[in-house]
C-alpha cells in the first residue's frame, strides 16, 4: 500500500512527471502496485491533495456502517426462526450482495489501514429481542440502517471533496444505500421518502435519531417557502439531511458491542 502521507503531490501533477515515478520506483512491491492498478495514477492528484488521515477516517467510519449493514442482513437470511416472505426474500438477498461489495470495496481501498469489523448485537442490548424472529423487527430495523446510511453518506462528502476519485465511489454508494432505503421502506407500506422527522408507523422510539432534523426546511439559508408554492410536509420531503460522524456514531455504537 501506498503511504499517501509521504508521497509529494508535485510528482504527480504532470503525466511526465508520473512516468517517472515508475523509473524512481526500485521496490518490487511499489511498482506491482503501480502496475496492477494504472487507474490510481489518474486519479493520484486528486487523491494525495487530501489529508491521507482524514480520507482514511471517512472511509473506515463508512466501512463499519458496512459491516453493520452486511453482518445484519448475513444474519438475517440466516435465521431458521425469520420467516421473511418468499416475495420479499430475493429482494434482501440481493441488498446483502450490494452490502458485501461495498464491504470489499472498503476493505480494497484502505488495505492495511482497514478497521477490523466488531461484534455487533442487533437486539441493542435487549431493546429489539426480536430483530431476527419477527418479521417486522427486521423490517424497523433494516429501515432505519438503510435511512442511517443515506445521510451518514451525505454528512461525510464534503469532507472528500479533495479527492475526486474516492468522492465519486462514495456518491455511488449513496444512491445505491437510497434505493435500499426506498424499498425497504415501501416494503413497510411508507413512501419511499421521509416526511419531517417521522420515522413510521411501528418504529421503535429508540430509532428517532435516525429521522432527527429531517423536517429542515431552509436550504443554504434560504427558507423553501419563500421561493416555491410548495407547502406543508412537501419542503421537507424534497430534501434529505445529512447526518454528522458523531450523531451515526451515537446510532450504531447502539448494536456495537463495547
Amino acid at each position: 500500500m501506498l503511504d499517501l502521507t509521504k508521497v509529494d503531490h508535485e510528482e504527480y501533477v504532470k503525466p511526465a512527471m508520473r512516468r517517472d515515478l515508475f523509473k524512481k520506483a526500485k521496490d518490487f512491491s511499489l511498482k506491482a502496485a503501480l502496475t496492477s492498478a494504472p487507474f490510481a495514477l489518474a486519479a493520484m492528484p486528486g487523491i494525495v491533495k487530501a489529508q491521507a488521515s482524514s480520507v482514511n477516517d471517512v472511509l473506515n467510519f463508512a466501512l463499519t456502517l458496512e459491516y453493520l449493514e452486511d453482518e445484519f442482513y448475513t444474519m438475517a437470511l440466516k435465521s431458521p426462526d425469520l420467516k421473511i416472505p418468499e416475495s420479499d426474500k430475493n429482494i434482501f438477498m440481493q441488498i446483502q450482495k450490494h452490502e458485501s461489495a461495498h464491504v470489499a470495496f472498503l476493505k480494497g481501498a484502505l488495505g492495511m489501514n482497514a478497521v477490523s469489523k466488531p461484534t455487533f448485537d442487533f437486539t441493542a442490548g435487549g431493546a429489539f429481542p426480536t430483530a431476527f424472529t419477527e418479521y417486522q423487527t427486521f423490517l424497523a430495523l433494516a429501515q432505519a440502517f438503510e435511512d442511517t446510511g443515506v445521510r451518514a453518506y451525505k454528512g461525510q462528502a464534503g469532507n472528500l471533496m479533495s479527492s475526486d476519485g474516492t468522492l465519486t465511489a462514495a456518491l455511488n454508494i449513496h444512491s445505491v444505500e437510497a434505493r435500499h432505503a426506498s424499498v425497504v421502506r415501501r416494503l413497510r407500506g411508507l413512501n419511499g421518502w421521509i416526511t419531517g422527522n417521522d420515522r413510521g408507523t411501528g418504529m421503535p422510539a429508540a430509532t428517532q435519531a435516525v429521522y432527527n432534523g429531517e423536517e429542515n426546511t431552509t436550504q443554504a439559508g434560504v427558507a423553501l417557502a419563500s421561493i416555491t408554492k410548495v407547502t406543508g410536509n412537501g419542503l421537507s420531503e424534497a430534501f434529505d439531511e445529512p447526518l454528522t460522524k458523531d450523531q451515526v456514531l451515537a446510532i450504531a455504537t447502539l448494536f456495537i458491542k463495547k
